[in-house]
């Protein structure tokens, strides 16, 4: 059985699991294509379910491009599935970036990796707002990417998720998400690798006394007599106004209204065509550029993967990487990794969020409550300025009457 394991070697092998934490490395290959790349790092979050097995490449800086790849011993899937599979956990809420795998020839450059480099599959998740939140299964044959026809909805939680890609001999596929099938079909109806089976007969026409018309106008049908109105009259209650000056003004008319008993354009009734012969199909032949591919679905040369991508928010860890042939495995591989640690993982997003809560809640409360003490002081202030005001003596109320009572 081929299996290829980039991070998570550890979890099948514990005795791994030391030099794993720090062999990262030097396995993952950044590109200098360009000088300002982000940076990955080594993390299982700021929640996990385990703070060991969880740990995996995160991106790390705001609004960068990623490039990084790790090579593995080359091989071919003829007459055997490929199965691509990894987690992703979102937990910064990303807002736009992708999330997906790219898997290249082995002939790759990594070094020199970036975002035209030819590939044989990029797989995975892409967000970006609210309109695009969408699993990518795109396929390079002969030297042309294909997306896909069907729109797959991706996961958008700040969660940990396992995404498998199934690709079979019998030129079928499979996309799974957290071990759960979302989507499978056939790889030549579900893109355009091929031309279509069938074209339309170009020296095929629709007869000239072919009748399609269902139904048609009733020769004996009249239009009423009265049945021609205007569609708007003047207002019956509008009055000219009292000030109207016709030499200023202009010949005064009153406003128009719709009329109630305009009945709109007359048509005759329809009635069902006696000569109608259905809709006319146009004949279909066989599309002589068509040539059927049994091999769509191989790849002679895979040797790496990777992580080449997009983020406007950083914070994405990438994890529990697995390239096989064996179906069983993989699945049985994710319920080992991303499976064991799911529940514990969201356990504890949950209280950081009911403590986050708790202490806004708090934080609300305090705020409330100092506002409260300042509008007492206030009137209180307002109270004592109000009784240190001296009332006017005895004396003086003549000069407190205004002057004409004087």
């Amino acid at each position: 059985t081929l299996i290829f394991l980039f991070l998570n070697v550890k979890l099948l092998r514990n005795s791994l699991c030391i030099c794993m934490k720090y062999a990262w490395k030097s396995r993952w290959v950044n590109s200098e294509h360009k000088s300002d790349y982000g940076q990955f790092k080594l993390t299982a979050g700021n929640f996990y379910g385990d703070a060991e097995k969880d740990k995996g490449l995160q991106t790390s800086q705001d609004a960068r491009f990623y490039a990084t790849s790790a090579r593995f011993e080359p091989f071919s899937n003829e007459g055997k599935p490929l199965v691509i599979q990894f987690t992703v956990k979102h937990e910064q809420k990303i807002d736009c970036g992708g999330g997906y795998v790219k898997v290249f020839p082995a002939d790759l450059n990594q070094a020199g990796m970036h975002g035209d480099s030819q590939y044989y599959v990029m797989f995975g998740p892409d967000i970006c707002g609210y309109s695009t939140k969408k699993v990518h299964v795109i396929f390079n044959y002969k030297g042309k990417n294909h997306l896909i026809k069907k729109e797959i909805k991706c996961k958008d939680d700040e969660l940990s998720h396992l995404y498998t890609l199934i690709l079979n001999p019998d030129q079928t596929y499979e996309v799974k998400i957290d071990n759960e099938k979302v989507e499978s079909g056939s790889l030549e109806e579900d893109w355009d690798f091929l031309p279509p089976k069938k074209i339309k007969d170009p020296e095929a026409k629709k007869p000239e006394d072919w009748d399609d018309r269902a139904k048609i106008d009733d020769e004996t049908d009249t239009k009423p007599e009265d049945w021609d109105k205007p569609e708007n009259i003047p207002d019956p209650d509008a009055k000219k106004p009292d000030d109207w000056d016709e030499d200023m003004d202009g010949e005064w008319e009153p406003a128009m209204i719709p009329n109630p008993e305009y009945k709109g354009e007359w048509k005759p009734k329809q009635i069902d065509n006696p000569n109608y012969k259905g809709v006319w199909v146009h004949p279909e032949i066989d599309n002589p550029e068509y040539t059927p591919d049994a091999e769509i679905y191989k790849f002679d040369n895979v040797g790496v993967i990777g992580l080449d991508l997009w983020q406007v928010k950083s914070g994405t860890i990438f994890d529990n990487f697995l390239i096989t042939d064996d179906v069983k495995e993989a699945e049985d591989f994710g319920n080992e990794t991303w499976g064991a640690t799911k529940g514990p993982e969201k356990k504890m997003k949950e209280e950081q969020d009911e403590k986050k809560r708790k202490e806004e809640e708090e934080k609300n409360k305090e705020q409330s409550t100092e506002a409260e003490d300042e509008g007492e002081e206030d009137e209180g202030e307002e109270e004592e300025e109000e009784e240190t005001e001296e009332p006017p003596e005895e004396g003086d109320d003549d000069d407190a009457l205004p002057k004409d009572e004087l």
